[in-house]
């Protein structure tokens, strides 16, 4: 019992480090989006400007994840880990100084660069120090921290622009990952890498580094997030000012619509964490939320209900894409071959930032052609077609099972 107990509590030491870690990376995916209203006139830009900010803090992020996950593998994810903790806060200090637009591009350059290593070296930790029982609750944590970190980001940064200037909100911004940097430094011992070369296959058969991008399951878990980033991009950037439009609501309820679609995703995480840990095909749970997210996106799209069912819909569309997030994870675990956890999350995490930099591109046509239904119609149409990546990965893996058994 004592041994079960220290396992108990070493889990959830190490989960809650993760996740701390991870809200972090997520608190300053908006951290740009949330001065809009201040950089604009202080540097006198047009929204297409800004959008190029975050444009490239996504690119930067998604090439910057790929190429992380073989530095995770080789060196370690501990030291990656305080690698982009570090880059974090020394890119809200470059952006609180910023004098030129070219400032603030050097800003969301570094941001990128230390946002890309977060989910490879994440997962690994987590695959590597916590216990298997656990680890559906360990991914559930993760994701429901990461929305922690985008509903505080634009709370915290707001509220000290809006009293003290947005050069001293970038600054205040800077303090944080410097808090959980010491916090990961001092609990180093939890986060220690396994040795290399630890989850090797018997007979000493490692593979070349690159063998893992010939399995088409990498490839359609890549293409699984991002097909998702994409409806995800659209939701977080057009679906208030859509709701507004197509249900003639306000623009409280309207936010207040994007606020539920937040919280109930991460009550969905929550669920689903229980559900992944109980449930052997992962990928059916995730094509049987997404189905239904899809669905009701639809009835979103047509604008014919009445105005009150906005909430609620974008409510359960947010539980059931949260329900979906650690059998997504769990998911992606089964199909990652020995030894390369960190180059495959790397990859297939790369295709979250590609979504996130198309989504809002691509939606923001819609709004521009006057089809603001379009918005979750095409939410709906991406998630449908993750639902058919997501089989094709649980098949593929299963066949793999099969041959290796």
């Amino acid at each position: 019992m004592s041994n079960d107990n220290n396992t108990v509590r070493q889990d959830a030491r190490v989960i809650g480090l993760v996740g701390l870690a991870h809200g972090t990376s997520h608190f300053y995916h908006l951290i740009l989006a949330a001065l809009i209203p201040w950089l604009k006139p202080a540097f006198n830009l047009s929204y297409t400007e800004l959008g190029l900010l975050m444009t490239v803090f996504f690119v930067v992020s998604g090439v910057g994840q790929a190429m992380a996950g073989f530095v995770v593998d080789r060196v370690g994810a501990r030291n990656v880990l305080y690698f982009g903790i570090s880059t974090l806060g020394l890119s809200a200090v470059v952006l609180s100084g910023a004098g030129s637009y070219a400032g603030l591009m050097a800003g969301a350059l570094l941001a990128g660069v230390g946002n890309s290593i977060f989910h490879p070296a994440d997962y690994t930790i987590l695959n590597q120090r916590v216990s298997r029982a656990r680890l559906a609750y360990g991914f559930s944590v993760h994701g429901i921290v990461g929305n922690i970190g985008w509903a505080a980001s634009p709370l915290f940064l707001t509220a000290i622009a809006a009293t003290q200037g947005w050069r001293t909100a970038l600054l205040s911004a800077a303090a944080l990952p410097l808090v959980v940097l010491v916090l990961l430094v001092l609990n180093r011992e939890a986060l220690r890498p396994d040795p290399i070369g630890a989850h090797a296959r018997p007979g000493g058969a490692q593979g070349g580094t690159l063998d893992f991008l010939k399995l088409p399951a990498v490839w359609m878990c890549f293409g699984f997030f991002l097909l998702t980033a994409v409806a995800l991009g659209g939701i977080q950037a057009f679906s208030s000012i859509s709701l507004e439009a197509l249900y003639g609501i306000s623009r409280e309820l309207a936010t207040s619509s994007y606020t539920a679609y937040m919280l109930a995703s991460a009550v969905g995480m929550l669920a689903g964490g229980f559900l992944g840990a109980g449930i052997k095909h992962h990928d059916r749970t995730v094509a049987a939320a997404f189905a239904v997210a899809a669905l009701l996106a639809l009835v979103l799209a047509a604008g014919a209900g009445p105005s009150w069912m906005a909430l609620p819909l974008m409510g359960l569309i947010g539980l059931c894409s949260g329900v979906a997030g650690p059998s997504r994870d769990l998911m992606i675990r089964a199909a990652t071959p020995a030894g390369a956890t960190g180059r495959v999350y790397g990859v297939v995490y790369s295709g979250l930032d590609s979504g996130l930099a198309i989504g809002p591109l691509l939606f923001g046509l819609a709004m521009d052609a006057g089809r603001p239904g379009w918005v979750f119609a095409g939410v709906a149409l991406f998630q449908a077609l993750a639902i058919a990546t997501a089989v094709g990965v649980g098949g593929n893996t299963r066949s793999a099972q099969l041959k290796a058994a």
